[in-house]
């Protein structure tokens, strides 16, 4: 059985997704806190930094957000297989900001007085070689991709017998590609006898060439080049004090402020509303062909207004069109009541924001195998229930409300497994155990063979603790809400087969975690290198504070180290000041217990050489790193 338990608090809301009383996944929302990430803010540019590429945006929370240079160029343009390959709107340009795009678009444009014309039917390699040549020139990264997908992408264009929806155009085929097509009766054969690019239909004598082409059936018209802005353009494109609209795309972590993207996104049940783009895509989890199909042919029919793009969920598979439109009419409505708002505002200012972290559960973690939702909040319950009447999913899921004395998460035993989370040594099944440390640069994971003893041999003991722990590596990960660099450092594997083996585990396990995660094989060390997407701070930043006694470090000095130090400076305050007869020193109890003991030969030794008389006294309140010493006549520290 699987629940999500929600417990509501004056405070904080806490979330947990349970499956057959294992904790899943855990989520914690302080309720004074604004919801940063995921919201969308019309910003000002405070400061433009070439030398980062980056820009600094106030959008009113405290420290100005960070907006690399490829966040501010169209999102569009990194889908080129989406973008190019018979997407409707091909043909314009999302505003980036509207006075910065429409000044680009006019130096762009060529002269409207010019009695020269471009020329609608040329050949398709000419007009790749001089587009990918004019790119080329700009030295864009995407520039110079797309420099390089042109010329294969004008092969496609032979037929128009399919449907321009179809994955086969977009994914074309060696069958259906005239790059790879063979022509044994053809004339004017190239090497290896592949069919030219072009002029796959010979002019006849009496008609030329060039008319030929123009009047073949199935040749397709040039769409009109698209303006693509580069990295290097951003500056005469954005300006100081300019107001954009932008989305958090992570929060305020440590010192570091939010990071924010020109790329808008608005997330819902079934569909993503992308404002000011023209993409229209499915979730890469819908791995079937068929479903992918009747999804993207289904969101094709819907009437969008312009610049307004959708992505498909995967929680959308098998969803009827009915439920599409009202989670798309929900998405617009929302959208628009928020710009309108704030039409007349000046910036910075809120556009959207963020549901709180009940409607985001409920929106993303309510999957088909969720059983049952518990809350112990009428207010909740009520927002729970309104949901899942809109989501459909009323008659399917049990809500019950929880109404005890008792926390719910005592009563359903959760409170070991939520207090184990911040543990930094995490048991195996079979005794081995991992050792997980974050840091400021990356999260390292140890794993250790402890006391398992379940294998026959020594490399299957190894084996079977790569394997237990990976899974519980991923579990950890998702529970912790660990972001940035993973290290994962395994126990030495000798035969690549049980690398293999470890490898695609620890592959299927975190295909489960919602969050972006790019994995590298492992390495002659016995490293695996991953990233997981970063959002918020982690789980343990979220409830801990710095410890004030240590500063976070977990270490103080030992009583050696300080009795060390504590001799260092008397030796130099004597050696400096012949004529002190007394002195008194302060230090913390622990301290002072190995003065009068360990070190009680040392200390009278100084005093005889210096002849000074040294009294020690305790001081519970200083630190333990912290010492005093004072001259008994005036009471002054030296």
């Amino acid at each position: 059985m699987k629940q999500i338990l929600i417990n509501s608090e004056e405070l904080q809301t806490r979330v947990a997704v349970v499956k057959n009383g294992i904790l899943q996944d855990f989520f914690m929302e302080r309720t004074h806190r604004d919801r940063i990430v995921g919201s969308i803010y019309k910003a000002k540019i405070k400061n433009l930094e070439p030398s980062l590429q980056a820009a600094f945006v106030d959008i009113g929370c405290g420290k100005n957000a960070f907006l690399h240079y490829w966040d501010m160029l169209p999102a569009s343009q990194d889908i080129l297989e989406e973008e190019l390959f018979n997407e409707p709107n091909d043909d314009k340009i999302v505003p980036l900001a509207e006075p910065a795009a429409k000044q680009y678009q006019r130096a762009k444009k060529p002269a409207t007085n010019s009695p020269q014309e471009p020329q609608q039917n040329k050949n398709l390699n000419q007009t790749a070689v001089k587009t990918t040549t004019n790119l080329s020139k700009k030295g864009g990264f995407f520039s110079r991709l797309r420099s390089k997908l042109l010329p294969f992408i004008a092969e496609t264009t032979e037929s128009t017998t399919e449907s321009p929806t179809t994955d086969s155009k977009r994914y074309p085929s060696k069958k259906s590609n005239p790059r790879y097509s063979r022509n044994k009766n053809n004339s004017n054969k190239v090497p290896n006898g592949l069919v030219p690019l072009v002029d796959a239909v010979p002019s006849t004598p009496q008609q030329p060439a060039q008319q030929s082409r123009n009047s073949h059936p199935t040749r397709r018209k040039k769409r009109p080049q698209r303006i693509m802005p580069s990295i290097n353009e951003i500056p005469d494109l954005f300006k100081v004090d300019q107001e954009i609209l932008v989305q958090v795309t992570k929060g305020p972590i440590g010192t570091k402020g939010a990071r924010v993207s020109t790329n808008l996104s608005i997330p819902g049940r079934y569909l993503v509303l992308l404002p000011n783009s023209t993409h229209i895509g499915v979730s890469r989890r819908v791995e079937e062909r068929s479903e992918r199909d009747r999804l993207r042919q289904m969101m094709r029919g819907f009437k969008l207004p312009r610049n307004m793009g959708l992505i498909c969920r995967t929680a959308g598979v098998g969803v009827k069109q009915e439920h599409f439109q009202r989670d798309l009419d929900l998405l617009l409505e929302c959208w628009e009541s928020g710009k309108n708002a704030t039409l007349n505002k000046r910036a910075p200012v809120c556009v959207y924001q963020e549901p709180n972290l009940t409607e985001r559960t409920l929106r993303d973690c309510l999957t088909e195998d969720v059983d049952e939702i518990i809350t112990d909040s009428q207010e909740t319950y009520t927002k729970a229930e309104s949901l899942l009447k809109r989501y459909n999913c009323l008659t399917r899921v049990s809500l019950k409300h929880y109404n005890s004395p008792v926390p719910i998460f005592n009563k359903y035993n959760l409170m070991p497994q939520i207090e184990n989370i911040s543990n930094r040594r995490v048991t195996l099944p079979n005794g081995g155990y991992i050792c997980i440390d974050e840091t400021e640069a990356l999260i390292a994971i140890d794993i250790n063979t402890g006391k398992n003893r379940s294998g026959k041999d020594q490399p299957e003991t190894i084996l079977t603790t790569n394997l237990e722990a990976v899974a519980e590596i991923a579990h950890q990960l998702r529970l912790r809400n660990i972001g940035g660099i993973v290290i994962l450092d395994l126990i030495d594997m000798r035969t690549k087969k049980d690398q293999l083996a470890v490898y695609k585990a620890l592959r299927n396990h975190l295909a489960e975690d919602r969050a972006k995660i790019k994995t590298y094989p492992i390495s002659s060390l016995g490293l695996v290198e991953m990233t997981r997407q970063r959002e918020n701070e982690s789980l343990e930043s979220t409830i801990y504070d710095d410890c004030p006694y240590c500063k976070g470090r977990g270490l103080v000095k030992s009583t050696i180290t300080m009795s060390a130090e504590i001799q260092r400076h008397l030796n130099e305050i004597l050696g400096r000041r012949q004529n002190i007869q007394q002195l008194k020193i302060l230090v913390h109890p622990k301290i002072l217990e190995r003065l009068r003991n360990k070190d009680r030969n040392l200390i009278d030794a100084m005093a005889k050489q210096f002849t000074c008389e040294l009294t020690f006294r305790s001081d519970a309140e200083l630190h333990i790193e912290s010492f005093k010493i004072l001259d008994p006549s005036t009471n002054k520290e030296l």
